[in-house]
């Protein structure tokens, strides 16, 4: 039976995502906090929080799930072509607090944003622990594209990129897969699908085989080198 949970300031469990409502797709839980540890355990389980500014905290679970298998991600022609001839530099982990400003400008058409400065600073406090991570795209010094998101084992929770520059974001998705492969990561995980997304080569599954790939990859160890400061030169042959 689908139901929405009511989260107190307590730490507690999640419910199980099977519970989330079918009426918005995949709403959960309502209310809580973001304290790091609720955070970590929200992806651990396959959820995430999403909400405007004049929300409450709202926790997600969609059915189905955007996902992308590291090596499937895909890299058109022309694209490969453009991004050759770009002098841009791709980074990792050298500016998380610029990547979220930029993730967290208004788009085109849109008035708001859900990227808020209470979601800013909670993502901050994880970056510094070492579970949250950003992608930087540069044309000399100034960031032009990038994306942050999660790292949960051998999973990667992508949660929004941002470009200043033509394909600068999906430069920054081409870095991301190279750099997840090599390390050996299985799964991104998108959360819900879009036409850019699609584009991009990301499938949607059912979320209990979302659900079963998580659990069996979110406790492997990774190279503990994956998420120092680096330089990523992209391999576009």
């Amino acid at each position: 039976m689908k139901s929405l949970s009511f989260l107190n300031h307590e730490f507690e469990a999640f419910p199980s995502p099977e519970l989330a409502l079918t009426d918005p797709n995949g709403l959960l839980a309502i209310g809580g906090d973001l304290r790091p540890e609720r955070l970590l355990s929200a992806y651990y389980n396959g959820i995430f929080p999403w909400f405007n500014s004049d929300d409450p905290i709202l926790w997600w679970s969609p059915d189905p799930r955007a996902v992308f298998i590291p090596g499937d991600v895909h890299i058109s022609t022309s694209l490969r072509k453009y991004l050759k001839k770009q002098p841009w530099r791709i980074t990792i982990d050298h500016a998380f607090t610029d990547v979220m400003a930029g993730c967290a400008q208004p788009r085109e058409k849109q008035s708001g944003t859900w990227i808020t400065q209470e979601i800013q600073m909670a993502y901050r406090e994880l970056h510094h622990t070492g579970h949250a991570h950003s992608i930087e795209v540069w044309e000399g010094e100034r960031l032009i594209g990038g994306l942050y998101g999660l790292a949960i084992g051998q999973v990667f929770c992508g949660e929004s990129m941002f470009h200043r520059k033509t394909n600068a974001s999906k430069a920054a998705v081409a870095a991301l897969q190279q750099h997840l492969l090599k390390m050996g990561f299985k799964l991104i995980d998108a959360q819900v699908m879009n036409p850019h997304l699609e584009s991009l080569g990301a499938k949607a599954i059912k979320r209990i085989d979302f659900i079963t790939l998580l659990s069996e990859l979110r406790n492997n160890p990774v190279d503990p080198t994956t998420w120092t400061t680096k330089e990523v030169i992209l391999e576009l042959e």
